[in-house]
């Protein structure tokens, strides 16, 4: 049996965290699970990614400037009956309420902690699998 392969998009204006959300999931979360990553910098960017490509999760950094994740999960949320399932990543607790209003799948707090994002991951790709 192969692995399956996902593609995720990571969003945070900062290269940085970017590069600290690939490493918290990694290439394989879990077995049977193979992860690709896709990055993008602006609302923009991301919107057009969405658009454009096959994303599996979209991975968005809540505290990106100007365009947050927050913002960005909602809009997509709004405008796409199709919109893969969404994890914020939120730098405060009390921050929760606007995931949810976000309608987000997830959320996780900065610093991330690998197991908890890799394991979270994980069960959004699986739960939210193509038929």
């Amino acid at each position: 049996m192969s692995d399956r392969l996902c593609t995720v998009l990571l969003y945070s204006d900062d290269p940085q965290v970017r590069d600290r959300m690939r490493m918290a999931v990694g290439t394989r979360p879990a077995p049977g699970l193979q992860i690709e990553f896709v990055d993008a910098s602006t609302y923009a960017e991301t919107i057009r990614l969405v658009d454009d490509y096959e994303i599996d999760l979209l991975l968005l950094d809540g505290e990106a400037s100007p365009g947050g994740g927050i913002g960005i999960a909602r809009q997509i949320k709004d405008d796409r009956d199709d919109a893969p399932p969404t994890c914020l990543v939120i730098a405060r607790a009390a921050d929760r309420w606007l995931a949810a209003y976000a309608e987000v799948d997830a959320t996780l707090m900065h610093p991330l902690d690998p197991v908890t994002t890799g394991g979270t991951v994980a069960e959004l790709l699986r739960t939210h699998a193509p038929a």
